[in-house]
């Protein structure tokens, strides 16, 4: 009932500011964290004012902004990285690195914090030309998927529902990044029958 209301608060919203709704709207992503706004219902809206092709553009251009904006925030606001660290070291652990496709399927499942999957990619890139080109990358799926498909997926059957997460998972799977750890010992171990002395 709350996504019904606050999709239909934020359609009314943008649709009676005319000329300027597409910046309203891509400032409405910037604004969304503020407000508890799940990044799907933006997207959503944004296919039903400005159809898929527009709605997913102005979609991508809204989160990566936010996501540079996090970058710069991040190293500024001792708090907002305390409080992102805390959750990253709760749901991820300390030494987890994602690949930017992981990341890109993690960002389509609504319940996962879209600034903690910005700090995944700031570990796993050098700079900030590195960190925008994966915001960017990252940020076109989920764009993509709530503005095209997003009517249709609160309407799936749970058992759709299961199957679109078990096949994200199995794709996240394929797309880890693949290494071997080999523990020092283990590699410098001495065969059997052969000395070293």
């Amino acid at each position: 009932m709350y996504l019904d209301e606050t999709m239909t608060l934020l359609f009314v919203f943008i649709e009676s500011t005319g000329l300027l709704a597409p910046i309203i709207f891509i400032g409405m992503h910037l604004i969304r964290p503020f407000f508890f706004i799940p990044v799907p219902v933006i997207c959503i809206v944004g296919g039903i004012l400005f159809g898929s092709v527009f709605g997913t553009i102005y979609s991508i251009l809204g989160l990566t902004m936010l996501s540079i904006l996090f970058y710069f925030l991040y190293s500024q606001v001792p708090r907002l990285a305390k409080k992102i660290n805390n959750l990253k070291q709760k749901w991820l652990g300390e030494r987890v690195n994602f690949t930017i496709g992981q990341i890109a399927i993690l960002r389509l499942i609504p319940f996962i914090n879209f600034h903690l999957l910005s700090l995944c990619i700031k570990d796993v890139t050098r700079n900030f030309r590195e960190y925008a080109k994966g915001s960017f990358y990252t940020n076109i799926p989920v764009a993509l998927l709530y503005t095209v498909f997003g009517q249709f997926i609160r309407e799936f059957s749970t058992t759709v529902i299961l199957a679109i997460l078990l096949a994200l998972t199995l794709l996240f799977y394929l797309l880890r990044e693949k290494q071997v750890i080999i523990k020092w010992h283990e590699f410098f171990k001495p065969k059997a029958g052969r000395s070293y002395q």
